[in-house]
């Protein structure tokens, strides 16, 4: 049976979504949390209409389907 480590960021599909969250907002001057939240959520919308982002990131961890 295949066992992956406990923390393996490079496997982890998630690990590249986030990273594209972090590089649009990387220079966001945020006046409160909420500000940061609302450009959080944008930024993850525009994620799910990007079919090709999240294959992309899928495509970089090495797994399949």
């Amino acid at each position: 049976m295949f066992q992956l480590p406990t923390y393996a960021p490079d496997l982890n599909p998630q690990e590249g979504i986030w990273s594209l969250v972090k590089r649009d907002i990387g220079n966001l001057a945020a006046a409160d949390l909420g500000q940061i939240t609302r450009a959080v959520k944008r930024h993850l919308k525009k994620i799910q209409y990007r079919p090709e982002l999240v294959d992309g990131c899928l495509t970089g961890t090495g797994l399949t389907t």
